[in-house]
């Protein structure tokens, strides 16, 4: 369980620096962090980081890939590991 939640926090913890360093980038007009990474991170567990990420610097929130599909990925992602909490 340890190595679980050492995983969810830096997946998380790069999801959220992820989307700032995308933020800057966007700011300052250079090259971007694709999407499909910012998705993948999300994907792998990181989805908190990248909510978070997209609320505190008010990035890709007009997209509506990222502000439906985070928030419902992270639903998913909470109630798997609910169910293997319970089950397992």
């Amino acid at each position: 369980m340890f190595y679980v939640q050492c995983y969810l926090l830096l997946i998380n913890a790069a999801g959220l620096f992820l989307m700032l360093a995308d933020k800057r980038k966007a700011v300052s007009g250079r090259r971007r962090i694709p999407e499909a990474k910012l998705l993948s991170v999300a994907l792998l567990g990181g989805s908190l980081g990248v909510l978070i990420g997209m609320r505190l610097f008010r990035h890709k929130t007009r997209k509506e890939r990222f502000a439906l599909g985070v928030p419902l990925l992270l639903c998913l992602q909470i109630a798997i590991g609910i169910a293997l909490f319970i089950f397992m």
